[in-house]
């Protein structure tokens, strides 16, 4: 694999596998931001109806590339236009939540920082029981800079988000999973097949139903409920034109419930 590259995308059916590769350990910054957004839509452009995000290297992201902050406290500002990044902090965030496809991180070893603020923009989190995750950005003097904090506090409310990003510790996974922060806590050996088996269930899922439910958890986690029941019409509107719906009810006519085998159209 070229040093060139910084994540490396593999077809496995309908899902895309996105290996981050940045070494030595995928400090995020405008170069992975760059690479995994590319990655990402050239996933989207694929067909794909699932995606992975996971690392090739020890630890599945150790935080922050620190040579953008040194360039920030020279400046005295976060000026992100300078940083050659296609989208700023918020931007990526949001770009991951509202992709159309579901998004599973599969995380080993370290995850903090960034790191753990990529991981919570996908849809669905493994993480194996070794791994050791937190917003360990006070101990720099910062907090979580790309929206780490408003997304701890919809998974596990806000005193436990105070606690992770004010006290800057590292916390096991299997603890996190107790919060609600994590969907699932595997035994380390046991982190890729786990990943693939959640990830061709979403992959097997309806697709168009999935893109529907992500926009209304995103509507409803940041508008609030009223505002998701105002665009519900509006956003199940494809669903009902989808194949896959007519490929489900014909299904449950004829089988039953759960054995319908959508196309993702």
């Amino acid at each position: 694999m070229s040093e060139d590259v910084l994540v490396a995308r593999e077809e496995r059916g309908n899902i895309s596998v996105l290996t981050m590769v940045y070494r030595p350990y995928n400090l995020l910054g405008p170069k992975l931001i760059n690479a995994l957004v590319e990655q990402v839509e050239a996933a989207q452009k694929a067909g794909s109806r699932a995606i992975v995000i996971r690392s090739g290297l020890r630890h599945f992201s150790a935080g922050a590339d620190l040579d953008i902050f040194d360039k920030r406290v020279a400046a005295g500002a976060a000026d992100q236009a300078s940083e050659n990044r296609r989208l700023d902090g918020v931007e990526f965030l949001r770009f991951m939540e509202l992709l159309p496809v579901p998004l599973i991180a599969s995380v080993h070893g370290v995850c903090l920082g960034g790191g753990l603020e990529l991981a919570l923009s996908c849809d669905y989190i493994v993480a194996a029981s070794s791994a050791k995750i937190g917003s360990v950005e006070a101990t720099l003097g910062l907090h979580p800079l790309l929206g780490g904090i408003q997304r701890q506090v919809q998974r596990i409310g806000a005193q436990r988000a105070k606690e992770m990003s004010m006290l800057g510790r590292r916390y096991d996974a299997p603890t996190l999973e107790k919060w609600g922060l994590i969907n699932l806590t595997v035994p380390e050996e046991s982190l890729e097949q786990a990943t693939m088996t959640v990830a061709e269930e979403f992959a097997h899922g309806p697709t168009v139903a999935h893109a529907a439910t992500k926009q209304l958890a995103y509507i409803a986690v940041n508008e609030g409920v009223a505002a998701a029941d105002e665009a519900m019409a509006r956003v199940q509107a494809p669903i009902w034109t989808s194949e896959d719906l007519k490929t489900g009810l014909a299904s449950f006519r004829k089988n039953g419930p759960g054995l319908a085998k959508f196309a993702g159209r």
